[in-house]
């Protein structure tokens, strides 16, 4: 059966399209501050879950948590990138994509804060009390 675009799979256009994926990656990490500062936070987070050996269920929760705001920062700036281009001059409508798309990420780096706090809070009061 034929996929519906008519073209066949191939590998070397599957491997084409993580490169752009790379590229999107590398323009976080070049153009974005916030971006910098979260994958700081999780180099941060992932030396302390190997440091405190967190276990394999709060490595996940870690995991997720930090792709979420990961992708959610990365999908804000591409946003960002669509209203700039759109919208060069300000624009109400064009502001308030941007504070709510930015507002999206500040609420996953809320929320993954506070499931770092509940995991390595006990670890880190064990290592006081020793």
């Amino acid at each position: 059966m034929k996929p519906p675009t008519g073209k066949r799979f191939s590998i070397r256009e599957r491997l084409i399209s993580f490169r752009f994926a790379f590229k999107g990656i590398a323009t976080a990490i070049r153009t974005q501050h916030n971006f910098r500062i979260h994958i700081a936070i999780l180099a941060l987070v992932i030396t302390s879950g190997f440091v405190f050996g967190i276990s394999p269920t709060e490595w996940c929760i870690v995991l997720l948590a930090s792709a979420l705001v990961l992708g959610l920062e990365m999908i804000n700036t591409a946003l960002e990138f669509v209203v700039d281009m759109i919208s060069p001059e300000y624009h109400e409508k064009a502001g308030a994509i941007k504070d709510i798309s930015a507002a999206s990420v500040l609420i996953a780096a809320l929320v993954a804060a506070t499931c770092g706090i509940i995991i390595f809070s006990k670890y880190i009061l064990e290592s006081f009390s020793l």
